[in-house]
């Protein structure tokens, strides 16, 4: 191997990306002796004093022929292998720029720096310009994942949540098994974009080995937020059984998700046990929710005898004239009459209207 190449080949190391190999002019030996040098120093530690050097070499070379242009081209990158040693990264992707830009540098010696600019331009915070330059490279070339991962943070952090999320599904076919701050991410831009099946599905995915309460958490709420609460009290249930969500909140969260996904026995079941082991204060509110909740399964025993209990710790006369509605409704004449009576003495207008029907209908 030329010295010419090798050279070209470890300043081009000191870059982002791996290496290539170019054709390249011939160019006189003082050059390479002294890009040698450069390298070396470089290499010592002496930063400033070969950034300065490199960057004076190709402002002197500009407008030469095709071996000094050559020549400048690996100056400018020698000069940004310095600044991205010093964290200068917007000066070395400045520096790259300048060495595409030189007439007659092949393209895909080109391309290798638009790669690394937009990099630089990236980590230098730049987000427009380095999703830019990435966005047309990754076009043209298959690149690394993590280039599409980068340019999905990129577009991210511009709020560009459509374009973000085109590029983190191409980012995702490439990625078998994501990380997690890799599977964040795209959850955040599709939730962002309103691709929120997309984010459920991602979320879903090996949600049972997962012990991070937030995730599970997450992937109830889309479930009910695309409309299948029944979905979503099913993912609740599971985290809850498993452990990982824990505490009253929780419990009444899974509870209200029962009643809402159409499954009222289930949230009366944990109800009707948390009261009785103590996990949930046996207040009056959880009483009338327990009733109401077997009011809805439409277990008629169990609804009655809740709603009478409730009635008789209450003695509200809301609370009775809902016990007397619903005996008379299936079929317990004796506790509906009983019920509404006592709803009509504590002012239930109702109640009364209630009895006058009751009295009709028994009539011969």
């Amino acid at each position: 191997m030329s010295r010419l190449r090798r050279l070209s080949l470890v300043i081009a190391g000191w870059l982002l990306g791996a290496p290539v190999a170019l054709a390249a002019p011939a160019m006189p030996g003082s050059f390479i002796d002294d890009l040698e040098r450069l390298q070396q120093r470089l290499e010592a530690g002496e930063i400033e004093a070969v950034s300065e050097r490199a960057a004076s070499q190709a402002e002197r070379l500009a407008g030469g022929n095709a071996a000094d242009r050559w020549a400048r081209a690996l100056y400018l990158q020698l000069a940004a292998g310095a600044a991205a040693r010093a964290d200068d990264p917007a000066t070395a992707a400045d520096h790259l720029l300048a060495a595409r830009e030189i007439r007659g540098v092949e393209s895909a010696q080109q391309d290798r720096w638009q790669r690394d600019e937009a990099r630089l331009r990236l980590a230098a915070g730049e987000a427009a310009e380095g999703a830019r330059l990435l966005a047309d490279w990754i076009t043209r070339h298959d690149g690394e994942p993590r280039d599409r991962w980068r340019l999905v943070r990129a577009l991210a952090e511009l709020e560009r949540w459509d374009n973000a999320a085109d590029w983190a599904e191409r980012a995702l076919a490439v990625t078998p098994s994501p990380s997690e701050p890799q599977r964040g991410l795209a959850i955040t831009v599709f939730r962002r974009a309103g691709l929120d099946a997309e984010a459920l599905a991602l979320l879903a995915d090996g949600l049972g080995e997962s012990s991070d309460a937030e995730r599970w958490r997450q992937a109830a709420a889309l479930a009910r937020r695309l409309g299948d609460a029944g979905q979503a009290a099913a993912i609740w249930e599971a985290g809850w059984r498993r452990g990982v969500l824990a505490g009253s909140e929780d419990l009444h969260r899974l509870i209200e998700l029962h009643l809402a996904g159409g499954t009222p026995a289930r949230a009366a079941e944990f109800l009707a046990e948390a009261l009785e082991e103590g996990e949930l204060e046996d207040s009056e509110a959880h009483r009338r929710l327990l009733a109401q909740a077997w009011e809805a399964a439409r277990d008629r025993e169990r609804a009655l005898a809740a709603w009478e209990a409730l009635a008789r710790r209450s003695d509200a006369g809301e609370d009775w004239l809902r016990l007397g509605q619903l005996a008379h409704t299936w079929g317990r004449q004796a506790l509906a009459e009983r019920a509404l009576g006592r709803a009509q003495a504590l002012g239930q207008g109702d109640a009364e209207r209630w009895l006058e029907a009751m009295a009709t209908t028994a009539a011969p």
